[in-house]
């Protein structure tokens, strides 16, 4: 802040009162009634509540049930990897989401440091949390506006708003009481709390502080905002409950079989141990997680930065995204869009570039430059077609200058050159000119119709403004990112509906929005189009999407953005031009800030999502065929055919390992030519669950037919050690065909995913030597296997595999046919 604020300020006051501010005791008693001009803090959750959080889920119940059964019966090596499991999925849980929720303490970073305020007369900077109602907030191009406030004197005053009405040219304000129903944006009479002064001084009398500003409204909006559960979490909560009734109604069949067949209580727990772990697939939560982190990594690439891992599949899950305007379709600059008349155009620019204050930085230099925007399009625009504002200034050395003023509506230079060089509104120049080129009202039509700021530019003679001739005019407005349009039309063929929510005005939108393919001919923007949208308004927005269903993205960069952006099921932020408060509402943000970086996300959410529900085929099938073949061994009398621990290592190692490689598959080529997932879609459907039970039948038949056939010909430890690598074998296999659903794994890609055949090989590799080291062996309870019984065990291990594939050759021989 100058030095010489106070006294620039002050000089423009009119009357005695507003000279002399409030007396330091009374502010101090305003303080002490109203409090500190603070944005009350949000307490962020402990590290405690987090944790807890990650045993919420049923599945992590059954597990820790288990493991206390297993520890009761001394089944040591059972309990503690049951526990280890537990353990783990807690942590990555715990480490995914402890993060402080900052989005209201970033706010506060947008409130002014300190104030200059008028005390007992005298112009003195205060801290701004000192700030209090009544107080004369004394203002200069280039400060933080510390409250609300209601304006007593203003000269040439322009202030930025963007972030906090969506605004996005600064806004000329005006001494005049306005009512208070006066929607935000058109509030010319006052100053608001983090917003900034582009241009001019004032002083302001203030309204509120702190939480009853309108940024603390936008404080309050953020803390109340309701953050639902993501798409995903509520479909794998079903299928866990699903398993969890699953288990509960198997466990009991076998407790009441065995105690009809007169079984030992320890018998019938170590075979509920047995089929709560057959049951449940154990390694499928770090499964989505590495899904998720697989996600995240190549949303990185995709300039989108991940702030939380659920976001990843959400965004597929999308039907709905609503947008911000300003600094996300577009550009969230001013440009020169046309001027009129075009052959005259070097001319009009020439002169618009003569009657600039704003600055550009020099040829080959890099930055914004300083100034008010609108003058700094014009000088870009001069600067296309040879004219530079320095050469002007040095050539023909400014005379006098009769700045902006909101009455006047116009600004003008007298150069060395004895012309006269004038801008502003077009009604305030006509009356002024007396020569105007012809058809200069239809070309002021034609340029307001598109929604483009129309700027009329004139020269006249010595340095009264009259008898001048109008040049020309300039339609400047804030234009489309060009990718935005691409964006938006891929969004419409995947099936994904945007819609805009701005605080710009009505007209603007509309014109934004037929210009990016929002609207097409004929199109209502009723329910597309929302202008002098509030942050009340645009979460009313959201949380209409998400009562009718939808599964809702927002994306935006300002302060009024942020409320909306943590009610939806996804909020996106910009990263360059976002406000702080914005990115931590957030779940993603675009490190480019380019709108088509949102579409490639949706791409890969939907991959990430069709990967993480075969993978969860691929493991239930698995699940489903140890609980059949070990309720079949029950119901049949004979022993366990595979002990607890047995199962544990076929869901966390040999069918764990492959259900990993197989989240890191490419999303389909067909992926976005699908209509979105309905969002009362369940994960697995009749097909999915059709091919759960299909698979898990064909398993558990050849597990059980080894089973029965090596009882009568060897010993019971033999038999379960060739069971178990069957088992082993048949899943581990039967990944090359959970790949697709319907190509075989030759049409996928054989290479298309190396870790996959890593995996396989591996595994198997390590599935052979488990019973030849003895440590190992004595742990698992096994046998070594001579060489016929391996390669009976791999014959048997391949026939799901080849079953399963031949069914989808078989299938698609039927549907041609019947198309012929």
């Amino acid at each position: 802040m100058s030095a010489a604020h106070g006294e620039v300020a002050v000089a423009v006051a009119a009357a005695p009162e507003q000279r002399m501010g409030l007396g330091q005791q009374e502010a101090e008693a305003r303080l002490r009634q109203h409090g500190p001009n603070t944005l009350t803090r949000e307490q962020p959750a402990s590290a405690w509540r987090f944790l807890a959080r990650q045993f919420r889920s049923g599945m992590v119940w059954l597990l820790l049930g288990a493991c206390g059964v297993a520890a009761l019966l001394g089944e040591g090596a059972d309990a503690v990897a049951i526990a280890t499991i537990v353990v783990l999925n807690a942590l990555v849980g715990f480490l995914q989401e402890y993060r402080a929720d900052r989005a209201v303490l970033a706010l506060r970073a947008l409130t002014a440091p300190g104030a200059r305020v008028l005390r007992d007369g005298v112009s003195a900077v205060i801290p701004a949390s000192q700030v209090v109602p009544g107080d004369a907030l004394v203002l200069e191009a280039g400060d933080v506006v510390a409250a609300d406030a209601r304006l007593l004197t203003a000269h040439a005053l322009l202030t930025l708003e963007a972030a906090l009405t969506g605004e996005s040219t600064p806004v000329d304000k005006q001494v005049g009481a306005l009512p208070d129903s006066t929607p935000l944006a058109e509030r010319r009479d006052r100053v608001f709390m983090g917003t900034s002064v582009a241009a001019g001084t004032a002083v302001a009398e203030v309204t509120a502080t702190g939480m009853e500003t309108e940024l603390g409204r936008i404080a309050h909006l953020v803390r109340t905002a309701q953050v639902s559960q993501t798409p995903l979490q509520q479909r794998l909560e079903g299928v866990t409950r699903m398993l969890l009734v699953l288990c509960v109604a198997v466990g009991a069949l076998v407790a009441g079989l065995g105690l009809m067949r007169g079984e030992s209580g320890v018998a019938l727990l170590l075979a509920a141990v047995a089929l709560a772990v057959a049951a449940v697939p154990e390694g499928l939560p770090t499964v989505v997680t590495l899904a998720l982190a697989v996600g995240v990594q190549r949303m990185v690439k995709g300039h989108v930065l991940v702030r939380r891992m659920q976001a990843v599949e959400t965004l597929g899950s999308a039907t709905v995204i609503c947008t911000d305007k300003t600094g996300t379709l577009t550009l969230g600059i001013m440009e020169v869009r046309e001027v009129w008349p075009p052959a005259s155009a070097h001319r009009v620019l020439e002169v618009a570039a003569a009657c600039c204050d704003a600055e550009l930085p020099a040829r080959g230099q890099e930055g914004p430059g300083a100034g008010d925007p609108t003058e700094l399009a014009l000088l870009v625009a001069a600067r296309a077609t040879g004219v530079e504002r320095a050469d002007v200034e040095r050539e023909r050395p400014r005379v006098s200058e009769q700045p902006f003023d909101s009455d006047r509506r116009r600004m003008s230079i007298l150069r060395s050159d004895g012309v006269l060089y004038v801008k502003g509104a077009l009604e305030a120049l006509l009356p002024l000119c007396k020569q105007v080129p012809p058809g200069v009202t239809e070309a002021l039509a034609s340029l307001a119709g598109r929604a483009l700021r129309v700027l009329a530019v004139a020269e006249g003679k010595g340095p009264e403004e009259r008898d001048l001739t109008l040049v020309g005019l300039v339609g400047l407005a804030d234009p489309p990112r060009p990718e935005a349009v691409e964006a938006v039309r891929a969004a419409r063929e995947a099936g994904v509906r945007t819609v805009m929510i701005t605080g710009d005005h009505p007209a603007t939108a509309l014109a934004i929005a037929k210009e990016l393919g929002l609207l097409r001919e004929g199109e209502s923007p009723e329910g597309i189009v929302h202008a002098r949208a509030t942050a009340e308004q645009k979460l009313q927005i959201v949380r209409g999407w998400k009562a009718r269903g939808e599964v809702v993205a927002m994306t935006g960069d300002g302060v009024n953005d942020a409320p909306a952006l943590r009610e939806a099921h996804i909020g996106i932020a910009m990263g360059r031009t976002g406000a702080e408060v914005t990115r931590e509402a957030s779940d993603l943000i675009l490190t480019n800030d380019n709108f088509a970086s949102i579409v490639a996300a949706v791409r890969e959410g939907r991959g990430i999502y069709e990967n993480i529900r075969k993978t969860l085929v691929y493991l239930l099938a698995g699940n489903g065929g140890e609980l059949v073949l070990m309720l079949c061994a029950s119901l049949l009398g004979l022993p366990l055919p595979l002990l607890p621990l047995h199962l544990l290592w076929v869901n966390l190692v040999t069918d764990g390992l492959p259900a990993l490689a197989l989240v890191m598959d490419p999303a389909p080529p067909d992926v976005m030519r699908r209509p979105p997932r309905r969002p009362e879609e369940p994960m697995l459907g009749r097909r999915e669950w059709a091919s759960v039970l299909a698979t898990g039948l064909l398993d558990a038949c050849v597990t059980l037919g080894t089973f029965l056939w090596a009882l009568e010909r060897m010993s019971q430890e033999e038999a379960r050690t060739l069971t178990f690598t069957v088992l082993v074998f048949c899943q581990v296999l039967r990944a090359f065909a959970a790949r697709s659903a319907g190509m075989v794994h030759w049409e996928v890609g054989s290479f298309s995913n190396g870790p996959l055949l890593g995996v396989v090989a591996g595994t198997l590799a390590l599935q052979v030597a488990l019973p030849e080291v003895p440590l190992l062996a004595a742990f698992f309870s096994l046998v070594p296997l001579d060489a016929a019984h391996l390669a009976l065990a791999l014959g048997l291990g391949l026939i799901p595999v080849s079953v399963l594939e031949l069914r989808k050759l078989l299938a698609r021989g039927m549907t041609r046919r019947s198309r012929a």
